[in-house]
């Protein structure tokens, strides 16, 4: 039986993968680059719109334990990134245009997966597919999903952070490192004095911002994971200090001292020919992007490869209407997978790409559904969006909160996290080597 996987960003590629390693054709749709979306720029499967950074490495970090539960699965996602990997310290971040470029090639060579560029404008009334379409499902197929769940979805704003060249960043007044020297001076430091701190927050939270269109206003809330900068700015003159500017674990090497702020610059593609704004999400005109942004040292004479732009990201009231298989419970057979169930994040939104693959796979060769354990960071997250209060339900990042607490108590919270990360990928072993009756 083939099965149909629609949407091909992270969680679809990943979804469709999984299908076909499991012996079942997958026809997988993608409308770009025929119909684009706001945030995406080419017609490449599983493009990073945001950032090109998938968080942690640290296995003892929820990120990184999502990623090495991924990893010793065999994900797809995984695979790439660490083959496109660039300097990030302890963090996984990947040459964004030879990722994308690489999931491609590897989609397009599987003998059991078909590329249909083509628009899925409603859901499918019988069969077997994964729904992957992500945050910026076309308003067509968006219609199509809320006259199925009844209207039970919400949404928020997302925001994507500018992109400069590094030839541009004048290097007589930034430095090179990473906090408390972890990784090797992987990125590019702007160091502010508080005098160019207070200046540079006046301008960001005076700036004029691009107007919301009608249908945006009616209700614009932004996730907490992701805010404009200049959304944070606006909650007091310290916030950027203690936030994406704080400058801890940070020193000068031409002083010695430590910097009042700093802004960081991140390598974006595997040249390292450009570097993004880390945290830097905006909403800001274009224009007053060029004028605020050229007040930080080392940046007044910047090339922006990419603006900072805002868009709405819809998503499910999951707990409504998924199970922790993925599976619509209204309709058997239909999964959804991705940030439009509320898996927050590029890795996030891979794991629950690989779950709904794995079970559309297994429904269509006849076999039991499957949910993770409980104990492991890919079922915390796939029962938190099918379980969490649906009248509160937000988009959730990875994160130890979601795991049932250890049995022993621990004091230190850095023993409970490696407690937590040892006992789940202990108890993924054993999932992935049970017999099938016992999962």
């Amino acid at each position: 039986m083939e099965i149909s996987v629609i949407g091909g960003g992270l969680a679809g590629s990943e979804a469709a993968w999984q299908a076909a390693e499991r012996g079942v054709d997958v026809t997988l749709y993608e409308m770009r680059p025929g119909k684009s979306t706001p945030a995406h720029v080419t017609g490449e499967l599983a493009e990073l719109v945001c950032s090109n950074s998938l968080g942690s490495q640290l296995v003892d970090r929820a990120p990184g334990l999502l990623k090495e539960e991924l990893r010793r699965q065999g994900s797809l996602i995984i695979a790439c990134a660490d083959a496109t990997a660039v300097p990030a310290g302890r963090a996984l971040a990947v040459g964004r245009e030879r990722f994308s470029q690489l999931v491609t090639e590897r989609i397009l060579s599987h003998p059991r997966i078909t590329l249909r560029r083509d628009e899925v404008t409603e859901l499918p009334r019988d069969g077997i597919a994964v729904v992957a379409t992500g945050p910026l499902t076309s308003p067509a197929l968006t219609s199509s999903i809320a006259e199925l769940a009844g209207g039970s979805q919400l949404y928020f704003y997302d925001a994507m952070a500018p992109i400069v060249t590094l030839e541009s960043v004048d290097a007589s007044k930034v430095f090179r490192a990473a906090r408390y020297g972890h990784g090797e001076e992987d990125y590019i430091n702007c160091p502010m004095t508080r005098a160019e701190y207070e200046a540079f927050w006046r301008a960001l939270v005076s700036a004029e911002r691009m107007p919301l269109r009608d249908f945006e206003r009616e209700d614009a809330r932004f996730f907490e994971g992701c805010l404009p900068i200049e959304v944070l700015a606006a909650r007091g003159e310290r916030a950027l200090a203690f936030g994406p500017l704080k400058p801890v674990g940070l020193r000068d090497p031409r002083s010695d001292e430590r910097p009042y702020a700093v802004v960081q610059l991140r390598q974006d593609n595997l040249a390292g020919t450009l570097y993004n704004l880390v945290g830097f999400q905006t909403n800001l005109r274009w224009s007053e992007q060029e004028r605020v942004l050229r007040m930080i040292p080392g940046l007044e004479h910047a090339e922006f490869v990419r603006f900072g732009q805002m868009h709405r990201n819809t998503f499910l009231n999951s707990p409504a209407l998924l199970d922790a298989t993925m599976q619509l419970r209204a309709r058997p057979g239909l999964f959804f997978a991705g940030q439009i169930t509320g898996t927050e994040g590029y890795i996030a939104s891979t794991a629950s790409g690989m779950v709904a693959g794995v079970n559309a796979a297994r429904r269509a060769l006849g076999e039991p559904l499957l949910s993770w354990p409980l104990t492991t960071m890919m079922g915390a997250l796939c029962h938190y969006v099918s379980h969490a209060a649906e009248a509160d339900f937000q988009p959730m990042k990875p994160n130890f909160g979601l795991m049932p607490p250890m049995e022993q108590s621990m004091r230190r919270k850095r023993d409970r996290d490696i407690a937590y990360a040892e006992r789940a990928l202990a108890d993924l072993s054993l999932f992935l080597l049970a017999p099938e009756g016992a999962r």
